[in-house]
């Protein structure tokens, strides 16, 4: 299974999605936004970053910008419900761009995204 940094300033969304992921048998540490996110992969890089775009302090636009930016390798899924003034497939397509390996609205279909880190967690195998 992966080691899965969980970044999301919902709390509620962070609990299910945490909850999921460890029933799933993946090591999941949590972050509620992108300054306590980039600050836990430089401590300890996960196999994969799951990050909400829109958070306070730090959005996950920029979260991924940082991360990408030092490790090159890094696998990022984004997940976003946009917000009042700016579409969730806007932010997705920027994270995307980014590096993302994938994306998803909100609300995530849940085994749509346990398909999508079995996939890369096969894939990081390989290497």
């Amino acid at each position: 299974m992966a080691r899965v940094l969980l970044v999301e300033d919902d709390s509620q969304v962070r609990e299910m999605l945490l909850e999921t992921l460890t029933q799933e048998g993946h090591e999941v540490t949590e972050a509620s936004n992108g300054k306590e996110a980039v600050a836990a992969y430089r401590a300890n890089p996960p196999d994969l970053v799951i990050t909400d775009i829109i958070m306070p302090d730090q959005d996950g636009v920029e979260t991924i910008h940082t991360i990408r930016r030092e490790f090159p390798d890094a696998k990022i899924i984004a997940i976003s419900g946009g917000s009042a003034n700016i579409r969730g497939e806007y932010l997705l397509g920027t994270a995307d761009a980014l590096g993302a390996v994938k994306t998803f609205n909100k609300p995530v279909d849940v085994s749509e995204l346990l398909d999508a880190i079995d996939s890369i967690v096969r894939g990081l195998s390989r290497t």
